[in-house]
């Protein structure tokens, strides 16, 4: 994925709710009401970006790496 989307505003916002939430797993956090929420609204600006989530593999990918982002920045 060639979109940078951790200068993204809905992922500021995301990782933002995850530091306030005192939750540890990322993935926990993404299947809740707030995590989910941010993530949607993430979704829908990759998709302004240009990028097709629909197929599974690609929204596998995006998914992963939001994950590795917000818990590599909850371990600094």
């Amino acid at each position: 994925m060639d979109w940078d989307f951790s200068e993204d505003t809905a992922f500021l916002t995301l990782r933002e709710a995850f530091e306030e939430s005192c939750e540890e797993s990322a993935i926990e956090f993404l299947a809740n009401g707030e995590g989910a929420f941010h993530f949607q609204e993430l979704i829908q600006n990759a998709a302004g970006e240009g990028f097709d989530l629909s197929d599974s593999d690609e929204m596998s990918e995006f998914q992963e790496n939001i994950i590795e982002m917000l818990e590599l920045k909850n371990k600094e």
